[in-house]
Formats: structure tokens, C-alpha cells, sequence
């Protein structure tokens, strides 16, 4: 049985003997997918995936928890509305058998899961040399400083990407900006393909009155605060007031919510940035509400997310019978029984929140308010926040069959001192790459940038969310990368990429003058061993630098001074 963990990354697909693992990476649902299922009809007990999984993700079903038995019923949903297929999934490499690959050398901007997944794919490719460019000092990406605290077992992921960078293959280059420090033409000139995996790192505003109001902050920087990201180590948040307000209600809302209320003594034991942790032992925040313009059915998060929060001890989870209830097109699907099983469960999870079925209110609790069909109008205040104005919508199915909220006159006022924007994210241009700034994306077909003609950018590629968009989970970019990196290697056994004239030689020269002072692989590996020594001391996983100065002084090679 796959639990709550799961990553998607389709580790344990390539590995079970008998294809019981769905969806697969080469079946249509697998991008959308929520998690992995295992056909109980067709496994063998061999235990593969289990060895497998990055994330710790699978058990027996007799070795369930009282609280993740209703995995039992997700997975037998699944295979009940899906049929069968058969998995054609390949290794990326498999085509080019034959193609002479020696010294042909790929830049990989990024090392997130993105970058990591797609320096995998590369690596596995005898003669392929590559270099991965950071502009922190930190790899991982969003493993790092977007995944909760309380999340330990998500992040166990790093542990296939310390391995990639430990290759002799790849190298590591941390604290280089391209496009300001290295251009993309310099990349150009000294690789012999560019693949950006610079992900959507900026939220997308909300475009009201009071926006940009004190109290008023966007998700990701708060996210990259209790997380210890440098970017945002120094800012400071409003705790004092009782209630707190997030508009949009994805995974990272859900993650946010459960933060603000866990108690600080939960959180003790996690990898939270000492000053987070600090300044939420004083929180007087003890109800979350969280906000969607649209109704239980179409809610962003993720079934397994609202299944743990659901599970969380001293929280309550609020929700109005009525606004638990789906839209009539949806309504009409389940009891027709033609709805999506993730749709479906979405329903039954509000319709149980509703019925007081996970806890119970009590008034005295910390709790979580899940609100739907309202959206924010208007923030207000003098100096700071004070409240919200919210207008109550109304669902309708349009001709595609797509629902959406349309607005009514009916609004109501929620008093607030704290207000964070989730409601998506949006990546950033990166100077001579070409860019589409409505969606926040690098245009491109299959993982090769195109221009404005719609004709591919040679030696230019991308993966990921600056890719696709922010969509999917930690190993969606498993196949968003093999597709990225299957179109390169198809270009160069075509010939239609000329070799780089120059050398590994020349490469260190430049960025020897354009970053000195970037950091390698072995200088994190001392920066990750400094921080998980510092956390034993303290009873937990690792306690994080977040100044770059301790940072560049964690990574210094141990005095080989003898006198």
C-alpha cells in the first residue's frame, strides 16, 4: 500500500517485476496524479518497490495505522474506475545505443528535484559530462526550503540526488547567478546544451486593494522563512493577532496552516530555522481560515495532504455543511458514480470534515476553517491589516466543462491581522532566454525553448516548472526530466548540436573570474555535516545556517596545518 509520502517519481515502477504499479509514467493520468496505486490482484509481496521508494512511502497492508486504513479504499477506488494498461515506460538512454557521447558537456541551471532528476538522466549516459549552477549556496531547491518541517520523510528524496552529485561525471556549482554573473550565452559557448530547471519561484498576486499592506505576505517568502531560506531570514511576521487568513487552499496553504498551529514542542524536533521557531512560541494565532473561490471538489490540495492534516493531533478542522457540498455538476457525476475516485474522495473528506468526524469542534482548540466558494475582495486597514472583505461566489459550468466561481453581491467582513497569498507561483526571465511572461514559463515543445516563431533555440532546453507551470509534486519532474533530456540527446545523435570549442579548462577560467567565490559539491557536503552535527547536539535532524557567512565558513576544508 502507498501512503501519504508518496513522491510520484516512478522509482518503484521501474523496479516491480509484474506491473502492478499505476499510473505509470507512460499512461495519460500520471502527470495529474495525486500518488502511485499497487494492484493487489497482480502483486507478488517481493518487496522491490519497498527497497526502492526514496521516501519511506510503502507498507503491508497488514502493518497499517488505525489512520491510514482508509488507504485501502483509495487504492481499491483507483483500480476500480482505471483499467489496466501495460507499462512501456523505458530508461531514457535506451534509443541512443550506438551514439558516441564522449566529452559532450550539459549545463544544468538549478539543482533542485527538476535539475537533480534531469543530471540523473544525463548521468546515466556513458561520456555525458555535467555542470549544474546554483545561485545559493544550499542545493535541492523546494526539498529544502518549501517542504515542511514536519515533513521529514519527503525530504529523504535527497538522498538519490547526494548520490548524482557525488558522480565523477557531475559537477556542482553553488552561489552562481546565471544570467547576471554568467550569461546564457557564456553557458553557450562553453557547453554544448543549457537545460534551465530554474522553477517558479514568485507568487502570483492577487490584484485587490491593500494588497501590499503590512501584514500582507506572499506564501513563498513565509515558507522560505520557517525554512531557513537567506533570502528571507530576516523578515519578520505579525503573530500577535488570533486569527490568520490564507488565500488559495493547495498543498502549501494546508502546510502553512498546520505550522502556524502545531504546537512549538512538534516542531522542536524538525529542521525549522531557529528564528521560525522562536517567533512562533509566542504566536497568539489560533485559528487558520483558508480560502477557495471555488468548491470542495476543485480544492487544490491533495487528498493524502488533507488525510494527515486530518490527522494531526490538537487541531481542529472546521467546515459549514453547506459549503462542503459540491457543485451540481459534480454532484450529478457522483451519483452517477462517473466521478474521478480523487474528486469523489475530495467530496466525502469535506462532507466528513462537516460532520465533526476528524475531531470534533471544541471551543477551546487551535483550529483550521476551510472556507470555499468565497474570494477576497478588498484587504483593509491603516497602518497594517485589520480584516478582509470577501465576496461569496457561485459555481457554473461552463461549455468545456470546467467549473468556475462567478461572483455574487453577498460579502462579509473577517477580522485579521495576518494575511498570506498561495494562490500559485509564477518563474522568473532569465535574460537572453526567451520568456513568456503570462504564464510564467519558458516556451518551449517537449523540452526544447522555442522563440517567437515557435522554432527551437539551439542548444537551449528546460525542465520543470519554469517547463510546464507549477503543477505536480516532487517526482512529477521524474518524467518532465526524461522527456527534457530525451529531446537533447535525440538533437545530438542527429547532429544538430555542434560541439562546444571549449574545454573543461577554459570553463574553469571563467568561473574563475565571473565566481570566485562559488562553493562545490565537497564544500556542501561539509556545510550538511556541520548541520546535522549541530542538530544532534540539539536532539534534532539538522540545525540550518541561514547566513551566508556561516555558510562559506561551514564549507572550509578541515587545517592541514601540522606545526
Amino acid at each position: 500500500m502507498i501512503l501519504q509520502p508518496c513522491c510520484n517519481d516512478a522509482s518503484c515502477v521501474d523496479v516491480c517485476p509484474v506491473d502492478c504499479i499505476h499510473p505509470t509514467p507512460d499512461e495519460p493520468g500520471f502527470m495529474t496524479s495525486e500518488m502511485l496505486h499497487i494492484d493487489p490482484d497482480t502483486c507478488i509481496d517481493c518487496g522491490a518497490c519497498v527497497d526502492e521508494c526514496p521516501v519511506d512511502a510503502i507498507r503491508a497492508d497488514h502493518e497499517l495505522e488505525p489512520e491510514q486504513e482508509r488507504y485501502l479504499g483509495i487504492n481499491a477506488n483507483y483500480f476500480q474506475f482505471h483499467p489496466m494498461q501495460s507499462n512501456g515506460y523505458n530508461a531514457v538512454g535506451s534509443p541512443f545505443k550506438g551514439v558516441d557521447f564522449t566529452g559532450r558537456r550539459i549545463a544544468v541551471v538549478g539543482s533542485g528535484p527538476a535539475a537533480f532528476y534531469a543530471a540523473t538522466e544525463l548521468a546515466s549516459i556513458r561520456g555525458i559530462e555535467v555542470e549544474m549552477y546554483d545561485r545559493l549556496l544550499t542545493p535541492y531547491g523546494l526539498v529544502r526550503a518549501g517542504v515542511a518541517p514536519d515533513h521529514p520523510g519527503t525530504k529523504a528524496v535527497t538522498d538519490l540526488f547526494r548520490a548524482v552529485g557525488g558522480k565523477k561525471s557531475v559537477r556542482i556549482h553553488l552561489g552562481v547567478e546565471i544570467g547576471t554573473e554568467i550569461s546564457h550565452e557564456e553557458l553557450l559557448e562553453h557547453h554544448d546544451a543549457v537545460i534551465y530547471a530554474t522553477g517558479a519561484s514568485n507568487d502570483r498576486r492577487l490584484g485587490i486593494p491593500g494588497e501590499d499592506l503590512p501584514g500582507s505576505h506572499a506564501a513563498a517568502e513565509f515558507v522560505g522563512w520557517y525554512n531557513g531560506h537567506p533570502d528571507y531570514a530576516d523578515r519578520s511576521y505579525d503573530l500577535t493577532s488570533e486569527r490568520a487568513v490564507i488565500v488559495g487552499n493547495g498543498n502549501v496553504a494546508l502546510d502553512i496552516a498546520r505550522v502556524l498551529l502545531v504546537s512549538p514542542a512538534e516542531l522542536e524536533n524538525t529542521d525549522i530555522a531557529d528564528h521560525a521557531l522562536e517567533a512562533l512560541r509566542g504566536s497568539k494565532i489560533r485559528e487558520v481560515v483558508v480560502l477557495g473561490r471555488r468548491g470542495s471538489a476543485q480544492a487544490a490540495y491533495t487528498n493524502p495532504e488533507l488525510i494527515g492534516l486530518m490527522n494531526a493531533a490538537d487541531i481542529d478542522i472546521v467546515l459549514s455543511a453547506d459549503e462542503a457540498e459540491p457543485d451540481a455538476t459534480t454532484l450529478a457525476a457522483l451519483e452517477a458514480g462517473t466521478a474521478e475516485p480523487s474528486t469523489a474522495l475530495k467530496v466525502e473528506l469535506a462532507r466528513e470534515i462537516a460532520a465533526g468526524a476528524s475531531h470534533g469542534a471544541e471551543p477551546n482548540r487551535k483550529r483550521i476553517v476551510l472556507r470555499f466558494c468565497v474570494s477576497p475582495d478588498e484587504i483593509l486597514g491603516e497602518e497594517s491589516v485589520t480584516s478582509v472583505r470577501l465576496i461569496h461566489n457561485e459555481l457554473r459550468t461552463d461549455e468545456s466543462g470546467t467549473v468556475k466561481a462567478e461572483r455574487t453581491s453577498t460579502e462579509e467582513m473577517l477580522d485579521t491581522g495576518l494575511i498570506l497569498r498561495s494562490v500559485g507561483y509564477h518563474g522568473s526571465e532569465i535574460p537572453g532566454v526567451p520568456f513568456d511572461s503570462g504564464v510564467g514559463v519558458i516556451p518551449n515543445k517537449e523540452g526544447r525553448v522555442i522563440d517567437n516563431a515557435g522554432e527551437p533555440v539551439s542548444g537551449t532546453y528546460a525542465t520543470g516548472w519554469i517547463k510546464r507551470g507549477p503543477t505536480g509534486v516532487i517526482g512529477t519532474n521524474k518524467k518532465c526530466a526524461a522527456e527534457t533530456v530525451r529531446s537533447l540527446l535525440e538533437d545530438i545523435a542527429a547532429d544538430r548540436l555542434p560541439r562546444s570549442r571549449a574545454d573543461r579548462a577554459e570553463l574553469d577560467l571563467l568561473l574563475e573570474k565571473k565566481a570566485p567565490d562559488a562553493l562545490d559539491f565537497p564544500a556542501w557536503a561539509r556545510i550538511d555535516k556541520a548541520e546535522v552535527s549541530a542538530g544532534k547536539d540539539a536532539g534534532r535532524p539538522r540545525v540550518k545556517f541561514v547566513g551566508l557567512d556561516e555558510m562559506r565558513l561551514a564549507a572550509q576544508p578541515p587545517s592541514t596545518d601540522l606545526s
